[in-house]
């Protein structure tokens, strides 16, 4: 493991760990204007959602580590607070990230990256056309974090307005995660696609208590075979299975393999630990923690 202090790196050094470590990262195309109406259209992968209540969006201009200068997209929301945040898709990501270009003041990215503005209902900035999700925000409040460059300054977009697509929403009015096809931003040149095989589900802990990774034996918690993801899927059960229902499972369910191996622990141990591991890859935990058992229980 290598330990860095902050303090002893530059700042490209600083930034290529941090952006390198913390993604995939979403990215906002902010539409702005400036004093004098002119739009400017740029991305920011510093950016997340903060609240629902009030819907918050955050996103950061930040300094230019270069040279300490600043981006039209900062200057415009503290002259005029107001911005449309745009979802970017695969389908538009090289478009979008032309629209990065460092063009001078004036030029409108709209333009330059062939992007399409469409009058936004509340705000004054343009929307994107092109992308499926539009968010019409005012700016409540600009932090600047520093004055140095790679200094952060947070925009605090309060959503007042919001604009889908009807194309990427399911059945039930829904965004579907499979029909959107998001793109994140990864560390120095790379990005990802929230599409395909990329995508995956995992239910959400329960309101009630899961029994934590703690309640299972020490040999199950150092196994060499099961993962720390496995681990995990364990340690949400509700409910430890009792010695009664593990014993109907042992003889139900394992005696073949408890016969075949009762005289090799290790083998049999190994070979119960991978048909949990099995078991766990189609989610059925509780056979997984009954065929555990089973070999502490023998």
């Amino acid at each position: 493991m290598k330990h860095l202090d902050p303090k002893d790196l530059s700042i490209p050094e600083l930034h290529s760990y941090l952006v390198g470590a913390v993604g995939p990262r979403p990215v906002a195309f902010a539409s702005t204007i400036d004093a004098e109406g002119r739009p400017n259209l740029s991305p920011f992968s510093f950016f997340n959602v903060f609240g629902a209540n009030p819907p918050l969006l955050i996103f950061s201009p930040a300094r230019r580590g270069r040279d300490n200068t600043t981006k039209h997209s900062y200057h415009n929301v503290k002259a005029v607070p107001e911005v449309v945040i745009n979802v970017v898709t695969y389908a538009m990501v090289q478009q979008t990230s032309l629209a990065s270009t460092e063009y001078p003041e004036g030029v409108n990215e709209f333009v330059k990256a062939g992007f399409t503005p469409i009058a936004s209902e509340v705000v004054r900035p343009f929307r994107v056309k092109e992308s499926p999700v539009q968010f019409e925000c005012i700016v409540q409040q600009v932090i600047e974090t520093g004055a140095g460059g790679g200094a952060g300054n947070l925009v605090l977009c309060e959503v007042v307005r919001i604009h889908v697509d009807e194309g990427v929403l399911d059945e039930r009015g829904k965004i579907d995660q499979r029909r959107i096809d998001l793109v994140g931003r990864m560390g120095g040149h790379f990005y990802c696609r929230a599409h395909g095989d990329a995508l995956f589900e995992l239910a959400q802990p329960s309101t009630q208590l899961g029994v934590g990774v703690d309640t299972l034996p020490r040999s199950v918690r150092e196994s060499h075979i099961l993962t720390g993801n496995e681990l995990g899927q364990l340690g949400g059960i509700l409910r430890v299975p009792d010695e009664t229902r593990v014993n109907e499972y042992k003889l139900t369910e394992l005696s073949e393999l408890f016969i075949t191996l009762q005289d090799h622990p290790p083998a049999l141990e190994e070979a119960l630990h991978r048909r949990a591991q099995e078991l766990l890859a189609n989610s059925h935990v509780e056979e997984a923690w009954m065929t555990l058992l089973a070999f502490n229980d023998r």
